[in-house]
Parts: structure tokens; C-alpha cells; sequence
């Protein structure tokens, strides 16, 4: 029996079978010109397919709101979307190339909310969505340019309720074209510093209505959203929730102090309908609260407090993490791959995110299932879709 044996196992989401525990991790590739997917951008999923990952989670996909997306100063531009038949026509013949191939796919449904630039993305004209007018705080560990920050921070004004309900009504609106197309299952950003994170973190959200202040107050944004997902998806299409404590405004953000605060965000979230949580961290084995214990990452925290699957994600496969390759120009495989999955097999977590190795080596399943050398990450790679 193979050592990575428990993470090619079979796992169920709600009614969705997966034919192994390996997940592509959702990654920004801005390939979209006008934000439509073409058909380059559907062989580069089916390759994934093909390669054997249990289930692909796109790059993130704009919402159905004029506000979505734009420039963040990350050199995130030509995203793609879910909405307008151009766009939802692309994605049609993306969800049918994974089918084809034996795959299943969901999209990553995203807003950037305070991280967008005004005056960026394709409606330049309409504010960007922040819950107080707040891009972060004024100051913070980030890899966004020094200029930019400066003119992120520049306050504006915070959303109005009316503002809150067309958002929350997008998400919906996005989530149905999902279903209609075929989609296998639903993501949602809610990490990084984003919309929905914006709300929770303390940093963005100063409001003292029922959107702001105490931390129950602080998920009310997200459980709209959830609820909203749900309903226009109904009951047999599981929900993938991506939350992080860190943020692009600043590395060392975090939403909760405490097992308990995590308890109080993801059990909202999971009461709203979310099936798994993707715990986002920069490295997979950093010990979330080390103060209540000195071994559980994020993840193993995130399935211990919900009862709900939960997935582990940070320089899986690879020996440096996300920021630090990019800026060194690549990062070598690991043989980390062996931790994983004994993390796996003892119960910490369930699911394995994979993202820079998968897209170094769209084969990356099948390799280490078969115990073969896969290709190493460099920035060649990110410049096109292998």
C-alpha cells in the first residue's frame, strides 16, 4: 500500500464524489481578456482533470456587481467573470472540457471589496465596495507596492445599506449562472482582506450598525451571503468557504484571537450552509494558536470547532511559500507531501490544496500517486498556461 494512500482516497461533499483528496487551489492566472474565458484557459483546466486532481477550484471569478473587480496593485487584471453570455458561454465550454476528461470543477465566486483600486477593473467609473471606507490599516506586512498602498488608503465613503443588499444579491445572482452551467460545486473568497473578509476583520470594518462592532455582528455579512448561495443553488450542491487570518493589507492580520472567536465565525458560516472550509494560510503546517496548542494548524482547528471537512493549503508540495518564491523566481518540490498526508490519516484535516505545483505540473496527482519526480515552480510558468 503506497504511503500517500489516505489522500487518493474517495471523498463525499454533501452528495459529490470526489475521486481523491487532492484539490486545485484557486489561483489568480488573469487569462480573460474582457473576462471570458477562452479556450486556451479550458484546456489548461481539462490538463487538471486529466492529471488526476479530485476537484479543480478556479482562479477567482468576478461576481454579477459592477465593483467586483479591478486592480488591486497585484498585477491582477484580465479576471475572468460569471455573468454576460460572452463570459458565461466560455465557462460553459470550460465545465464541459473537466466533464470530458473525468473531472469535477468549481468556481471560485470573488469580490474584491476594499482591495480594489478606485477608478480600476471594467467599470472605473462606479466606488469600490468597502464596509467603512477603509482599504486597511495604516500599517501592515504587504507585498503591494509602497505607491499603491498610499493611494489605497485614501478613505472613502463606507457601503449603505442598499449597497450591502445589491452585493449580497450578486453573489446569488453569480452562484445560479454557476448551477446552470453544470458546475460541480460552489467556492467563495472569503479571505485575504476581500469582501467578505472585510467585514470580519477589524481592520476594514469600524461600523457600529448591525454589520459592525461585535464579532456575531461582523458575520453577518457572510452569513447573508451563504444564505443567499443557498438558496439560489439549493440543497444538493455542496459549498466550499475559503477564510483566512492574514491579509493582503497586512501578513500578520488576523479574524480571531482565539479558538473560540474561530468558533463563533466558522459555526455562523457552517449553520449558513457551508459544506467544507478552506483554511488559507501562507504554509500548511503553521500552528494557528499555539497558546491552547502547540501541534493544530489552521485547518485542523477549522474541522475540530464545525464538524465540517476541511482543507489545508500553504506551499503544499514545494519548499518555499507563495511570497517568497515570487520573489526568488520559483521554489523546488518537497517531499512535505509525506507530512500532508500523515496529517491526513491522523484526522487533522481532510482535503489537500494544492496550488504553485499544480500549476508548475498539471500531472502533479497522478506523479506523486505513482511516485514520480514532478516538475518544479518558477515564474516561467505563471506567465503562461501550461
Amino acid at each position: 500500500m503506497s504511503a500517500l494512500a489516505p489522500i487518493f482516497q474517495p471523498f463525499t461533499l454533501r452528495k459529490l464524489v470526489l475521486r481523491n483528496r487532492v484539490i486545485m487551489a484557486p489561483m489568480t492566472r488573469s487569462f480573460c481578456p474582457d473576462g471570458i474565458p477562452g479556450a486556451d484557459v479550458a484546456a489548461y483546466y481539462r490538463r487538471r482533470a486529466e492529471g488526476e486532481v479530485g476537484l479543480i477550484v478556479t482562479e477567482g471569478v468576478g461576481i454579477d456587481h459592477l465593483a467586483s473587480l479591478g486592480d488591486s496593485g497585484l498585477g491582477d487584471n484580465d479576471q475572468p467573470i460569471l455573468h454576460g453570455e460572452a463570459a458565461l458561454k466560455g465557462w460553459k465550454r470550460v465545465v464541459d472540457e473537466v466533464h470530458a476528461a473525468g473531472g469535477l470543477i468549481a468556481p471560485q465566486l470573488w469580490h474584491q471589496g476594499p482591495l480594489r483600486l478606485h477608478g480600476t477593473g471594467p467599470h472605473p467609473q462606479v466606488p469600490s465596495s468597502r464596509p467603512s471606507g477603509l482599504w486597511g490599516p495604516d500599517s501592515g506586512v504587504t507585498s503591494i507596492a509602497p505607491d499603491v498602498v498610499q493611494r489605497a488608503r485614501v478613505p472613502s465613503q463606507p457601503m449603505t445599506e442598499s449597497e450591502i443588499a445589491d452585493v449580497v444579491a450578486a453573489y446569488g445572482r453569480s452562484a445560479a449562472n454557476a448551477k446552470a452551467l453544470g458546475f460541480d460545486a460552489i467556492a467563495i473568497h472569503g479571505a485575504h482582506g476581500y469582501m467578505i473578509d472585510a467585514f470580519l476583520w477589524t481592520g476594514t470594518n469600524k461600523r457600529v450598525d448591525r454589520w459592525g462592532g461585535e464579532l456575531r455582528n461582523r458575520t453577518r455579512f457572510g452569513v447573508e451571503v451563504l444564505r443567499e448561495i443557498r438558496r439560489a443553488i439549493g440543497d444538493k450542491i455542496p459549498i466550499m468557504f475559503r477564510f483566512s487570518q492574514w491579509k493582503q493589507a497586512d501578513f500578520n492580520a488576523k479574524i480571531a484571537a482565539s479558538p473560540a472567536e474561530l468558533e463563533c465565525i466558522l459555526g455562523a458560516f457552517a449553520d449558513a450552509g457551508v459544506d467544507a472550509f478552506d483554511a488559507s494560510t501562507r504554509r500548511y503546517h503553521d500552528v494557528a494558536f499555539p497558546e491552547f496548542d502547540t501541534q493544530l494548524g489552521l485547518a485542523a482547528w477549522a474541522q475540530k470547532l464545525t464538524g465540517k471537512p476541511s482543507m489545508a493549503v500553504g506551499s503544499i508540495g514545494l519548499q518555499r511559500e507563495l511570497y517568497y518564491s515570487f520573489g526568488q523566481g520559483g521554489s523546488a518540490a518537497s517531499d512535505n507531501i509525506i507530512d500532508v498526508v500523515q496529517r491526513v490519516a491522523r484526522g487533522e484535516f481532510d482535503l489537500v490544496g494544492v496550488g504553485r505545483a499544480l500549476i508548475a505540473d498539471p500531472a502533479w496527482p497522478r506523479k506523486m500517486r505513482c511516485a514520480k519526480p514532478a516538475e518544479p515552480f518558477s515564474m516561467a510558468t505563471m506567465g503562461r498556461l501550461v
